[in-house]
């Protein structure tokens, strides 16, 4: 039973047009729920988590530089992320909104409620949000491949057809239980024309290693850390990009970050890694109860 349908519109944002899909509803619309997904990723990392929320009109964007929004021009990072979803969000009349960011979209989220705040009624960060582990004071290139790893390096890759880039992927061991035609679909919108008779993914590694410098040495995201006023949700899972313990937060690093931001709720999620905690059934089913347990509080709050 289908219980969305799906569209997508273009807003005017600083440089260009940003995509952004939504997916309404087929039943009465209760809320709405915005949707930001991770550094090298598109909207359509989240139909798993949008067909477990009945009644939830969700709005996700391509990010810009990634997806149908990455030949709009100009600078990214955490504030122009922000802003660009605020003028999604005037373009669909929505003034305040529950927000759910994963991996990099959790930073974005937070920077969003920070500069916009009220235009955020709770925030669901998954996977995302605090700050991560890493060395300070080290080259662009490092911190990118330090993170990232083989997720930034095939940015740089070449495929010659569809069929090539699902093959590339289907070796990766972060999908090795959890390969479905959605995550199909979710990889092939990645690819454009290299204007060579090629394939590659629609993200640039440059807007990759501007976004990650940002996320993880500006003055944004420790900023809107130190104001953080909404009540906010993290969840968590123990295995990484590559399905490799313990993750994108060990345990002792995550204890500090909790320990700095007592406000943040946490859940850790067991079983999943940084991928299959939104694309896949047993992760998107923990999320969307996750996203619906906030609806409901914010409609009780409004």
């Amino acid at each position: 039973m289908t219980t969305h349908d799906y569209r997508t519109i273009d807003v005017a944002v600083a440089g260009g047009d940003l995509r952004v899909a939504v997916w309404d509803p087929t039943d009465a619309r209760t809320d709405d729920a915005l949707l930001i997904h991770g550094v090298t990723s598109s909207h359509l990392a989240w139909p798993f988590v949008v067909g477990r929320l009945p009644g939830v009109r969700a709005i996700a964007p391509d990010l810009r530089g990634r997806g149908a929004s990455s030949a709009l021009a100009g600078p990214a990072g955490m504030a122009a992320h922000a802003d660009d979803l605020a003028a999604a969000l005037d373009a669909l009349g929505i003034a305040r909104v529950t927000v759910v960011g994963h991996s990099m979209g959790a930073f974005v989220a937070v920077v969003f409620a920070h500069r916009h705040p009220e235009r955020v009624s709770r925030l669901v960060l998954v996977d995302g949000g605090l700050p991560l582990d890493v060395p300070q004071g080290v080259d662009t290139d490092a911190l990118v491949a330090g993170i990232l790893g083989p997720t930034a390096a095939r940015l740089s890759m070449r495929f010659a057809n569809t069929g090539e880039y699902l093959d590339f992927w289907r070796a990766h061991p972060a999908f090795a239980e959890a390969w479905t035609p959605e995550l199909e679909r979710y990889l092939a919108y990645d690819l454009v024309d290299d204007g060579a008779g090629s394939l590659r993914p629609a993200t640039s590694y440059r807007t990759t290693a501007e976004d990650t410098v940002d996320m993880n040495a500006g003055a944004a995201l420790p900023e809107a850390l130190g104001a953080l006023a909404h009540p906010t949700r993290l969840m968590t899972v123990p295995r990484g990009l590559q399905d490799e313990p313990p993750g994108l937060y060990a345990p002792a690093h995550l204890e500090r970050m909790l320990a700095a931001h007592p406000s943040v709720v946490h859940q850790r999620v067991d079983g999943l890694n940084h991928y299959t905690v939104v694309m896949s059934d047993a992760g998107a089913d923990v999320v969307a109860a996750v996203v619906r347990e906030e609806l409901d509080r914010a409609a009780l709050l409004a």
